[in-house]
């Protein structure tokens, strides 16, 4: 039997962890482990941004997240002991971002619940 979007989204779903925005918002402000990845394409990144979220799209996360990669990047692929917290618009691309990136030995991965839209909902601040 094939696999539809949903049943990744939902077995991924079943591996994570998922934070409110109110709580990442909390940890932005009374912590200095939390590294922000915004996994959205360029264009969505540059129109608006989580405050202090470095841009790791998901189609390279693999690749940017592996310190053995020649083009790795600099701050997320030195993170495997920091707490890392996934966002794109909904939380579904996150959500699958979030498992590989545990797979990749990270060990403290949440995703943001909602994504961007429900940060932006709720009036949080965002960086353009």
């Amino acid at each position: 039997m094939s696999k539809s979007l949903a049943d990744y989204i939902r077995h991924a779903r079943s591996q994570i962890r998922e934070i409110d925005c109110d709580t990442l918002e909390d940890w932005l402000r009374s912590r200095d482990d939390v590294l922000v990845v915004d996994v959205r394409e360029s264009g969505a990144f540059l129109e608006g941004h989580l405050p202090e979220a470095i841009h790791v799209p998901r189609g390279f996360l693999e690749a940017l997240a592996d310190p053995d990669y020649g083009h790795c990047h600099p701050v997320l692929a030195t993170a495997r002991d920091r707490t890392v917290v996934l966002y794109c618009d909904s939380g579904t691309r996150s959500a699958l971002a979030a498992v590989t990136l545990r797979e990749m030995g990270f060990t403290e991965v949440y995703n943001l619940s909602g994504g961007i839209n429900v940060w932006d909902a709720e009036d949080k601040p965002v960086v353009s």
